[in-house]
């Protein structure tokens, strides 16, 4: 509560370098605003460096901001937690996106020896289904966001709701819906009830607020009027989520199909990496789920002035 107000805020300590050696004014970009690039800001500057974030949204936080709705973060205390990082000379310049505003090559040009690549995973993903691309259908990551933005001003208008998702994301986004009014909430997950990943508290919070959750379905198809707005979705049964290894690789009985009549449609089934051309002529090699490769001590990639 203190830190909320300025003439109460703990500003912790910079170690001041000693005339005797260098290094301190050496210039550092972090690519990415979230929780890891605020963080490394964090320890950079109370070791007295004073690095430069590179954040491509409007505001600073990553899915702190865009992605928790402020019933869970209140983004006040997100901006005095920043603000706390601003006054330890960490420079954040938002609205600036790294391969298009400007590129990795510019910056060594502008004297940064040194780069830590934080953008999360900024994208959703669809499942590959028919109807994916009907008006009404946004992924869970895009909705949170539009609410963040909106929150300011007016409300997204809200239909009835169809959240796809086990986890705490898919939580997220339906209790979203069911507070700003949408007339019927309903979270469909593969999982049973005990193989949910979303947290048991988070659960049940959500059914405080209205959220109809049932568990053991898939997607089918997203139906569509003739104008190509949703008007429903088909699921079907899963009868198995994991093989015997523990592997996701869900089973379903074809047969057993229901249809949901609902106005929009909620993905919250994972998450990718959008890298944009921001690693466009650097050495960076991808690996899996399009990560990239480093050293796991040292999170140094192929391109030895590029961390991740």
């Amino acid at each position: 509560e203190q830190d909320l107000h300025a003439e109460t805020r703990y500003i912790p300590p910079v170690v001041v370098a000693s005339s005797r050696l260098t290094g301190w004014d050496q210039k550092i970009a972090i690519i990415g605003a979230g929780p890891a690039g605020l963080s490394a800001a964090y320890y950079l500057a109370t070791r007295g460096y004073k690095p430069t974030v590179f954040e491509k949204s409007a505001r600073p936080g990553g899915m702190m901001t865009y992605g928790i709705p402020s019933f869970k973060l209140e983004k006040t205390v997100i901006d005095a937690e920043i603000q706390v990082l601003r006054e330890l000379g960490v420079e954040i310049r938002c609205g600036v996106e790294v391969g298009k505003d400007v590129t990795i090559p510019q910056l060594r040009e502008q004297g940064y020896l040194a780069f830590y690549v934080a953008i999360g995973c900024q994208g959703g993903r669809l499942p590959g289904v028919d109807g994916q691309d009907a008006k009404g259908v946004r992924t869970a990551v895009d909705f949170l966001a539009e609410y963040t933005d909106q929150t300011a001003g007016a409300a997204p208008a809200m239909g009835r709701t169809v959240v796809v998702g086990g986890g705490n994301v898919a939580i997220d986004a339906a209790r979203v819906a069911a507070r700003t009014q949408a007339p019927e909430v309903t979270m469909l997950c593969l999982e049973s009830a005990e193989e949910m990943p979303a947290s048991d508290e988070e659960v049940a919070e959500a059914r405080e607020d209205g959220v109809d959750i049932r568990c053991g379905w898939g997607p089918e198809e997203v139906l569509a009027n003739e104008a190509g707005e949703v008007r429903g979705i088909v699921l079907k049964r899963c009868t198995r989520v994991f093989d015997d290894d523990g592997r996701f690789a869900p089973e379903y009985d074809e047969g057993d199909l229901v249809t949901i009549e609902c106005d929009q449609v909620v993905f919250a089934i994972g998450q990718s990496i959008e890298w944009g051309k921001l690693l466009e002529g650097s050495a960076v090699e991808l690996g899996r789920g399009q990560g990239a490769v480093a050293d796991p001590q040292t999170y140094q990639t192929a391109e030895p002035d590029i961390f991740v």
